[in-house]
C-alpha cells in the first residue's frame, strides 16, 4: 500500500511539473501581472544605482552624499516609480511593447534626471552641498533606461518565440505583396496575432526601388519574372495582396499566376477599414470569385436617388430574395419614411425584418406575407399603405423548373407582375421599377419568355398612362441584367457546395458563357436607373466581359486549395431544357441609347398598344389555369415571336 501511495504521489508530482502542464500555465499567463513588472523595474533601478555607485567609488569619487546611499537610493527609486505612474508606463502589456512604450520610458527617465538636477541645484544654493554627483546621475539614468528597455525587449521576444513555437499547426509561408504602410501594418498585426496562421517570409516591391533592403528584418524581393517563379524561389506557399495601388488588371495577373501553380492568394482591407486590429488575421481572407470580376467601382448619383426615396413609402415585392433583400438594404440608406417588404416566404422575410429593425433607423417597417398572384391581397396592401415607389423583384427564375411548369411561370411572372403594375397605375405610384433578366432577350425558354411578356406589358401600361394622364402618371421602368453572383440558385453557391462535398463540379457545356455582376452592384444600378428617364424605358446594364463557366469552375476549385480534375473532378452533364450557350442583353432588332451613367443604357424595343397586348395577356393567364402546357407555350410564342425553344420538348412548336 505504501509503495502504491509513493507511486501515486510521484505521478502527481511529475504530471504537475511536466512540460505540458508548464506550457499550459504559461499559455494561460498571456501577460505579466503589473506587480511583477514593478518588482522587475525596481530591481533594474537598484542594480543601475549600485553599478554607478561602485563605478565611481572605484575611481576614488563619490556618487552620492557619503553615508546616505541607502536613503538616497530609496528616494531615487520612489521618484522613478512616481514618474512611471505619471507617464503610465504600466498601462500597456509588456509582451506588446511598442515604440510608444519606449518613448514613455525615455520621458520618465529624463524627468527623474531633471528632478534630481534641480534638487542638487537647490541644495547647493541653500546648503552648499550636492546630494548626487551630476555626471554619475546622468550615467545612472542612462543605465536605468537601457536596463528597463532591454528587459522589455527580452520579455516581448520570449513571448513571441514561445507562442510561435508552441503551436503544432503548420504555418503558411507567406509573402506580403506591397511595401507601403498598409503592408507593414498587416505584417505587424499578423506577426503578433495568436494563434498564428502565417509565417511572413518577405515583402514584394513591384517598383524595384528597395532591392537588397529589409523591412521588419525580412527581405524585400523584386519581381523580375513571373510571380509564381518568385514564390517558388523563396519557398512561399501563399501571398497576401496588401498593395492598394494595384489596379484590378494587375491583381488579376498575380492571382492567375498563383492559381496556375496552386499557390494560395489572400486579400486584406485597408488599415482604415479595420474595426479591430487585434483580430486582423480574421480580416485576411481568401480571394473570392467576386474579387476577380474585371469591373470598376460604381459611382452613383446619390443626390438624385435620395430625392426619389427620402421620406417616401417604398414597397419591395420579392423582398425575401437575394435581389429584393439587397434592394431593401440599399433603399434604407436613403432614409425612406416607410418600407413595405412583401414576400410569400415567411422565414427569410422574418430574417430580413430583424436585420432592418436591428439598424435602429427612424422609419416604419411593414412585413407583408402575401402572394403577388392574389389580386385581392395586393389591392389591400396598396389601399392600406399607398406606396409611392415600387420595386418589383418577385419572380420565378429557375429555367428548368419553369420549363416543366409553364403555368406557374405565367401566373407568377406575368399575372403577378400585371397585378402589381395595374395597382401601381390605379393608386398613382410615382415610380414602378421591374427587375427583369437577360433571359428575356430572344428567349429560348419559358422563364425568359414570361419575363419578356411582363416587360412588354409594363411598357404598354406606360403608353396607356401617357395617353390618359399626359405623362403625369406612374413612371414604369424596367431594368434588365444578367446572372448575379451569390444569388439564390446561382452557379457560384452551387459550385461552392459541390467543392465542399468533394465534387464533382457539374458544367452543362464546356463552351457555355455567362455575364456576371455582384448583388450589391446590380441593386445599385437598379436604384440609379429608377431615377432616370420619363418611364417606358428598358434599362440594360454593362455586365463587363462574359465569363466561360468552365474557367469559373476551375478558378473556384483552385481558390479552395484543390487541383481541378485531380482533387475535384469537373463533369459535363449537357445543356438543361431551355438553356442557351450564351445570353444576350439586346434583341436582334433592338438598339441602345447611352445615359449619363456609363454602365446604364436604354434598350430601344418596340412598344405595343395596351389594348391589344392586354387581351393577349388576359387570354394567356386564363389558359394558365387550365395547365395545358402546349397551348400555353404556343400562346407565348405568339405574343413573343422571337421565342424559340432550345433543348426543350416545346421545340416542336416552332416548326
Amino acid at each position: 500500500m505504501k509503495t502504491d501511495k509513493k507511486n501515486v504521489t510521484a505521478n502527481l508530482f511529475s504530471s504537475s511539473f511536466s512540460i505540458e502542464n508548464l506550457r499550459f500555465n504559461i499559455n494561460n499567463l498571456s501577460y505579466l501581472p503589473r506587480w511583477i513588472i514593478v518588482l522587475i523595474d525596481s530591481t533594474v533601478l537598484i542594480m543601475s544605482f549600485y553599478i554607478t555607485y561602485i563605478l565611481f567609488e572605484s575611481i576614488g569619487s563619490h556618487y552620492v552624499f557619503p553615508y546616505y546611499h541607502i536613503e538616497l537610493a530609496s528616494s531615487l527609486l520612489a521618484v522613478n516609480i512616481f514618474f512611471f505612474w505619471l507617464f503610465r508606463t504600466y498601462s500597456g502589456i509588456i509582451r506588446h511593447s511598442s515604440f510608444t512604450d519606449a518613448i514613455k520610458l525615455f520621458f520618465s527617465q529624463i524627468s527623474v534626471l531633471v528632478f534630481f538636477l534641480f534638487l542638487n541645484f537647490v541644495c547647493e544654493i541653500f546648503f552648499h552641498l550636492k546630494i548626487f554627483k551630476n555626471t554619475a546621475l546622468f550615467i545612472n539614468i542612462v543605465l536605468s533606461f537601457c536596463g528597463l528597455f532591454f528587459y522589455r525587449v527580452i520579455v516581448k521576444q520570449t513571448f513571441e518565440i514561445y507562442f510561435s513555437k508552441k503551436s503544432n499547426v503548420k504555418l503558411i509561408r507567406t509573402l506580403i505583396y506591397g511595401t507601403d504602410a498598409n503592408a507593414i501594418s498587416v505584417a505587424n498585426a499578423l506577426k503578433f496575432e495568436t494563434p498564428t496562421r502565417f509565417k511572413i517570409v518577405g515583402f514584394v516591391d513591384r517598383n524595384s526601388q528597395n532591392e537588397s533592403k529589409r523591412m521588419l528584418d525580412l527581405p524585400i524581393l523584386i519581381q523580375k519574372k513571373k510571380f509564381s517563379t518568385l514564390m517558388r524561389s523563396i519557398g512561399a506557399e501563399g501571398v497576401i495582396i496588401a498593395d492598394r495601388s494595384l489596379s484590378r488588371e494587375e491583381q488579376l495577373i498575380i492571382v492567375d499566376q498563383c492559381l496556375e501553380f496552386n499557390y494560395r492568394v489572400y486579400t486584406v482591407p485597408q488599415i482604415s477599414d479595420w474595426e479591430n486590429q487585434k483580430e486582423i488575421s480574421k480580416k485576411v481572407k481568401n480571394i473570392q470569385i467576386e474579387d476577380l470580376l474585371e469591373r470598376k467601382p460604381i459611382v452613383l448619383n446619390n443626390k438624385s436617388i435620395k430625392k426619389q426615396l427620402y421620406n417616401k413609402t417604398v414597397l419591395i415585392t420579392g423582398a425575401a430574395g437575394s435581389i429584393g433583400s439587397e434592394i431593401a438594404r440599399q433603399v434604407l440608406e436613403f432614409l425612406p419614411k416607410e418600407i413595405i417588404i412583401l414576400d410569400q416566404a415567411e422565414t427569410p422575410l422574418h430574417h430580413l425584418s430583424l436585420e432592418i429593425v436591428s439598424l435602429g433607423l427612424d422609419l416604419k417597417v411593414y412585413n407583408i406575407i402575401a402572394d403577388i398572384r392574389n389580386m385581392d391581397a395586393m389591392h389591400r396592401v396598396f389601399k392600406l399603405y399607398n406606396p409611392q415607389v415600387v420595386f418589383h423583384a418577385a419572380a420565378y427564375k429557375h429555367v428548368p423548373m419553369m420549363e416543366e411548369n409553364p403555368s406557374q411561370a405565367i401566373l407568377n411572372n406575368i399575372a403577378g407582375t400585371k397585378n402589381v403594375a395595374d395597382l401601381s397605375y390605379e393608386f398613382n405610384v410615382k415610380n414602378f421599377v421591374m427587375i427583369s433578366t437577360d433571359k428575356a432577350v430572344n428567349p429560348s425558354n419559358v422563364m425568359g419568355a414570361s419575363k419578356r411578356i411582363a416587360e412588354k406589358y409594363v411598357q404598354s401600361l406606360h403608353l396607356k398612362s401617357l395617353k390618359e394622364n399626359g405623362g403625369k402618371g406612374t413612371k414604369f421602368i424596367t431594368t434588365r441584367f444578367g446572372n448575379v453572383l451569390g444569388s439564390n440558385g446561382s452557379v457560384v453557391p452551387l459550385f461552392t457546395n459541390q467543392i465542399a462535398n468533394g465534387g464533382p463540379v457539374t458544367i452543362t457545356h464546356q463552351d457555355i458563357i455567362r455575364y456576371f455582376m455582384t448583388i450589391p452592384e446590380a441593386c445599385q444600378l437598379v436604384l440609379e436607373a429608377a431615377t432616370m428617364g420619363n418611364g417606358g424605358e428598358i434599362y440594360i446594364f454593362d455586365m463587363g466581359k462574359p465569363v466561360k463557366i468552365i474557367d469559373l469552375a476551375r478558378k473556384m476549385i483552385k481558390l479552395a486549395g484543390f487541383t481541378p480534375d485531380v482533387d475535384i473532378k469537373i463533369q459535363i452533364v449537357g445543356l438543361r431544357p431551355g438553356e442557351k450557350l450564351y445570353e444576350e442583353l439586346l434583341n436582334d432588332t433592338s438598339k441602345t441609347l447611352p445615359t449619363h451613367h456609363e454602365k446604364i443604357m436604354i434598350a430601344q424595343d418596340l412598344e405595343e398598344e395596351f389594348e391589344t397586348l392586354h387581351i393577349d395577356v388576359s387570354e394567356l393567364i386564363e389558359m394558365a389555369n387550365s395547365f395545358d402546357n402546349d397551348d400555353i407555350v404556343l400562346k407565348m410564342k405568339k405574343i413573343v415571336p422571337e421565342f424559340r425553344s432550345m433543348n426543350s420538348v416545346f421545340a416542336v412548336l416552332d416548326k
